[in-house]
């Protein structure tokens, strides 16, 4: 598939997908949502890439959804244009692989939403984050409205999606919306330095730690303690762990 508002490229064992709509802000249309998903299941299928990077072109991440595309819509046709959206960012989030979005700037609408469906958020200090959708006459429809009140708690995300309001990095650092505040020209740098170290380790435990995690946070304790028992079990199954404990008793770095 020949991708034209995404770029796509692998340094290394991480995979790199850049927003490229500048123009539009990196405004998500159907088009993109249908190229995001095809390299995100490409990357995931890679034996050469263990973790993805999702950052945008300019001075945006993602401003949101294609104003102009959805203006007209009906009632089916945003229906289905939402279930696009929620289906392609919930691609994102089950990836095998940790994916970390790299937010240069505008994180609004779709664009905040994109940002929730990752597992780590590394944010420029200009950046802005928000879920505008009110301004509109509408709500969030790529999953923002469960996605944020998960990962903020309900009160904040409330007060986010009511008034619509922007909300600066230091601010959404402070809520755990981001993991990282960095200076704009350092986004990138420190995303790729996080994913090169996690690239470093146990391929088969970064992947089951992610699964363990996302399956067990919607568990029991005693039911994700049991799913977590499983999954150790089968880091010993898979020859890594041998791998990795003789490697640190050997003074050696694995050989994963």
């Amino acid at each position: 598939m020949e991708f034209k508002n995404i770029i796509v490229e692998t340094k290394d064992k991480v995979g790199i997908i850049r927003m490229n709509r500048p123009n539009a802000l990196n405004a998500l249309n159907t088009e993109t949502l249908q190229e995001l998903s095809k390299a995100i299941s490409d990357l995931n299928e890679s034996d050469q890439v263990r973790v993805v990077i999702i950052t945008g072109e300019g001075k945006a991440f993602v401003a949101g959804a294609d104003i102009a595309e959805m203006k007209d819509m009906s009632r089916d046709e945003a229906q289905a244009f939402s279930q696009k959206g929620q289906k392609v960012f919930d691609l994102i989030a089950k990836t095998e692989k940790p994916v970390i979005a790299g937010i240069n700037g505008f994180a609004l609408g779709g664009g905040c939403e994109l940002a929730l469906a990752c597992d780590i958020r590394i944010a420029s200090d200009k950046a802005k984050f928000g879920q505008p959708e009110v301004n509109l006459g509408v709500i969030p429809g790529f999953a923002g409205t469960q996605r944020l009140s998960r990962l903020v708690g309900l009160a904040k995300a409330k007060e986010m999606i009511f008034t619509g309001d922007m909300v600066d990095a230091q601010a959404a650092h402070s809520m755990g919306l981001v993991n990282q505040v960095v200076p704009g020209d350092q986004v990138m740098n420190v995303s790729m330095e996080l994913a090169n170290k996690i690239a470093s380790k146990g391929p088969t435990a970064v992947k089951l730690s992610k699964k363990v995690i996302d399956q067990g946070i919607q568990r029991s304790l005693d039911d994700g303690s049991a799913l977590e028992r499983n999954w150790f079990a089968e880091c010993f199954a898979s020859g890594e762990a041998k791998e990795g404990m003789t490697a640190f008793l050997e003074k050696r770095k694995p050989n994963w």
